[in-house]
């Protein structure tokens, strides 16, 4: 506090322009003579942020600090639990659920690692996509999973899928291993060591050998940003969180999948937003998971339409569209089960003929309805 005052009367001095008074024994600048007078300019603009800036570093003292605006990175991926595209979370959940060894967080995690979710091709390894697969063990692992028409490496459904089945087959091997007493450890860490060893330099340490603790340790650092993938459906519907929807009609005969495509009577290139299932006219629509019917009429382009609102999921809505319908029967604001009927298989709107164009929208964004469906009901 001294300093403060120092500094608060040094600025009551003559600083104002004015010239020093002079000594009237000497003529020179001496001391100047005390005299009265009200504040300066300086004093009048200086001691008010002065008292706000003590204030406030007592404020600080007490509380540790401000508050940042910006929060900090690993923070914020802490709280939301899962930072990876919502389009490829119903692949990583059907992936795992493969074989019992895994957890979504785990194929997650591994992906991170392995390229950080980036597709970029790395031209000295030759490894794809975003799960790093060779051409060779892509002939191995790789198939059409997302029914696409092509079996790609830089296809995040069709890569997750391969990765699932590849991590899958180790676990099968070092579980069998362990059971005969042959290798010991836990077998996600096993099954990861296999994955960057091999299975032969696993039995042959008898359990994670030592070139597979790096790689074991960096997945396993990941594993908190994903563990949200884990847990159960939060919105109480049923299921894990992003769970499988159930066929809106039956059977589910694909007739124009989801993506890129050229209208058939606009002649316009463009994505296609869902899936046109093939269906007779007037055959049965069904809501393919419980919520709440938010729109309910006719529109140009999509004829008769349904939208279904399912709630979040992991902190992200899910809506469902039923278009091109005959007949509509449901209307706004009414509640739904998984198999409700609420309407008919029609082409009204810009339509070639009978069909079910369904959507999947997450969060505003249409994504690929494929993985989101259990096939056959």
């Amino acid at each position: 506090m001294n300093d403060e005052r120092q500094t608060v009367a040094e600025a009551t001095g003559p600083t104002d322009g004015e010239p020093p008074e002079r000594s009237e024994e000497s003529g020179r600048p001496g001391k100047p003579k005390r005299r009265r007078r009200g504040p300066g300019p300086f004093t009048l603009l200086l001691l008010p942020a002065l008292v706000t800036v003590i204030g406030v570093a007592g404020f600080l003292a007490l509380t540790g600090g401000l508050p940042t605006p910006w929060p900090d990175d690993s923070d914020s991926k802490s709280a939301a639990g899962v930072d990876v595209d919502p389009s490829y979370v119903p692949w990583l959940r059907k992936a795992a659920s493969a074989c019992t060894v895994l957890d979504p967080s785990v194929l997650a995690a591994q992906i991170d690692q392995l390229s950080g979710w980036s597709d970029d091709t790395d031209d000295l390894s030759g490894q794809k996509g975003i799960a790093a697969f060779t051409d060779s063990e892509w002939r191995t692992w790789g198939k059409d999973d997302d029914g696409s028409g092509t079996s790609s490496p830089r296809d995040p459904a069709d890569a997750i899928m391969a990765l699932g089945r590849r991590d899958c087959s180790l676990a099968g091997e070092v579980t069998e291993l362990r059971t005969e007493g042959r290798v010991n450890g836990d077998l996600v860490d096993l099954t990861l060591a296999a994955y960057a060893t091999g299975t032969d330099a696993v039995t042959k340490a008898g359990r994670v050998p030592a070139e597979a603790e790096t790689y074991l340790a960096e997945v396993r650092a990941l594993l908190p940003r994903y563990e949200a993938l884990d847990r159960e459906d939060p919105a109480g519907a049923g299921g894990a969180a992003g769970a499988l929807l159930t066929a809106p009609v039956s059977p589910l005969t694909v007739t124009s999948p989801y993506g890129s495509r050229e209208h058939p009577l606009t002649g316009v290139t463009k994505l296609h937003t869902g899936v046109d299932f093939a269906a007779p006219q007037g055959a049965q629509v069904v809501a393919a998971r419980r919520g709440r019917v938010v729109f309910a009429a006719h529109t140009t382009a999509y004829g008769n339409r349904v939208v279904v609102d399912h709630g979040t999921i992991q902190g992200k809505r899910l809506e469902t569209t039923y278009s091109h319908l005959s007949v509509l029967e449901s209307a706004v604001g009414q509640s739904v089960e998984a198999g409700t009927p609420i309407g008919r298989v029609g082409s009204t709107g810009l339509s070639t003929g009978p069909h079910l164009h369904f959507e999947v929208v997450l969060d505003g964004y249409y994504t690929d309805p494929g993985p989101w469906l259990v096939r056959g009901g």
